[in-house]
């Protein structure tokens, strides 16, 4: 389907960006936007009081041959999509995990940003993917795929799912052809880590995050269909108060 079509069908769908969320309202403007996310609810205090924030800049990583690749165990399965009002999350069925330094956590959701939120050198991708795992003790991990516009090359796993954006904030939609999440891996899995949170509300700490050094592509439509939806919704860089990024090779 051509882009002109599709944005024809989104605008005439898309309702305000104000879905049901735990505590209070939070979204990417004005004064409910991130700069003003740790005065919302004093759940979310972590948002402007934290020292392990996230997204940041990735700079002057240190090697440590010591980190391990990480052991990626996906299936494929049917997925819900849901429309937030902030984003698009995929909610993926049991049995996906990985093994990362020696802890094995399950794949819960993975959502998207527009741009991406994680900064290399500087320089921020079209969009990121990020799978969200958790340890059976309650550790969270985020894998983060960077993608990269590209005319000619259209994602294959955004393929299967752009179909089947809901289009009302709220509103969800399943998808039942078999979605193997291991279609946002690249070839090389090299990586960046530091300790980090949950990039929105309750920007909650002690988070692992693991970013791909190698992004992915997505076409111009792709890249266009989201931006009907959502035009931004990542969270501006934060301070990295001196935590130690390494990298596996």
């Amino acid at each position: 389907m051509r882009l002109y079509a599709l944005a024809a069908l989104v605008l005439g769908l898309t309702a305000s960006v104000s879905g049901a969320q735990s505590g209070a309202h939070w979204d990417y403007f004005g004064k409910t936007g991130p700069l003003g996310w740790g005065r919302l609810d004093p759940a979310y205090e972590a948002c402007s009081k934290g020292h392990e924030q996230s997204p940041i800049n990735i700079r002057g990583a240190h090697l440590n041959k010591g980190l391990q690749p990480i052991e990626f165990h996906y299936i494929a399965g049917a997925v819900t999509l849901e429309n937030t009002g902030n984003t698009i999350v995929v909610h993926v069925v049991p049995g996906s995990y990985i093994m990362a330094g020696g802890i094995r956590y399950d794949l819960q959701q993975f959502e998207f940003h527009h741009p991406g939120e994680t900064a290399v050198n500087g320089k921020l991708a079209d969009m990121n993917v990020e799978l969200l795992h958790k340890s059976a003790d309650g550790k969270m991990a985020i894998i983060e795929e960077r993608m990269a516009m590209d005319r000619g090359y259209p994602n294959a796993v955004l393929a299967m799912l752009w179909p089947h954006l809901p289009k009302k904030a709220g509103a969800t939609e399943k998808v039942a052809d078999m979605v193997n999440p291991g279609g946002f891996l690249p070839a090389d899995r090299g990586y960046w880590t530091y300790m980090g949170s949950l990039p929105t509300p309750p920007c909650t700490e002690g988070v692992r995050w693991f970013v791909f050094e190698n992004d992915l592509t997505l076409s111009l439509d792709q890249l266009r269909y989201f931006e009907i939806l959502f035009r931004l919704n990542s969270r501006p860089l934060q301070d990295p108060h001196g935590r130690r990024i390494e990298a596996n090779e």
